[in-house]
């Protein structure tokens, strides 16, 4: 077995492990739905490159075009609730913030969600799904939290940065209610000899077979954001800390 120096001092295996298998396959339930986040950053990027070539600034008028492909979705992508551009403060020329967003209702129905965006009262811009693509120019899985702003539900939302002119505008995200992505990935938790729970750069739990590990607390001591940069596999403290192949979550899985 080859072994090297990993992240934040831990040591990286080169080996294929059945450990290595359920990454891969969480990388592919989340992989669907980070194609739904590019798809909208293209053309989000598309539609404000062309309204800067016209020498003007973006209106919500201009984001409307967007709708069609946002839909388009919410109806192919079965673990997308949500999808959308959210805008940075001070883009839109008609409004200081703006959440081009749709979501499914309860009754499958695509709606509009509708709210009251006074910057005094709702500052999106603190939230992780916003702050972690703008600072660190990466895309992100933010949560578990209860998504009071769309659904007031327990959610993911994945979400990435989107620059025109080398700038950063704002990003595109899509949610995922946790329930359906723990109906996905929970039961290839629990093929694993010890227990295992995934968690994101943050080390907040995303998912868990593990009891002591619930969804939305936070998994303290190894340095996550480290071993997602170094995309190997690491061990901290009787821990396997595996990257998912590409996403931005950990599977964290204890020695047996």
């Amino acid at each position: 077995m080859s072994r090297s120096p990993g992240p934040a001092g831990a040591t990286a295996t080169l080996d294929a492990t059945p450990e290595a298998a359920v990454a891969a396959q969480v990388r592919s339930t989340l992989e669907a739905v980070f194609e739904a986040v590019a798809e909208t950053r293209a053309d989000t990027t598309a539609r404000l490159t062309g309204v800067a070539a016209q020498g003007r600034r973006p209106a919500t008028v201009d984001l409307a075009a967007l709708r069609p492909g946002l839909h388009l979705r919410l109806a192919r992508q079965e673990l997308v609730s949500g999808v959308g551009f959210v805008a940075a403060p001070g883009l839109l020329s008609d409004v200081p913030a703006w959440l081009e967003w749709w979501q499914t209702g309860s009754d499958g129905d695509v709606r509009p969600l509708l709210l009251d965006l006074d910057p005094a009262y709702s500052d999106y811009t603190h939230w992780d799904w916003f702050a972690l693509p703008r600072d660190t120019g990466q895309r992100a899985v933010a949560g578990p939290y209860v998504d009071y702003l769309c659904s007031d539900e327990y959610s993911l939302t994945l979400s990435a940065p989107v620059q025109v002119e080398g700038r950063f505008v704002g990003v595109a995200a899509a949610d995922v209610y946790l329930r359906h992505f723990e109906a996905a990935v929970v039961p290839l938790l629990q093929q694993l000899p010890g227990a295992a729970h995934l968690v994101n750069g943050r080390g907040r739990v995303a998912a868990s077979a593990d009891p002591a590990h619930l969804a939305g607390s936070l998994t303290k001591g190894p340095d996550f954001g480290a071993v997602l940069a170094g995309a190997r596999t690491a061990r901290h403290d009787g821990m396997r800390l595996i990257p998912c192949d590409g996403v931005p979550l950990v599977l964290v899985v204890l020695d047996p």
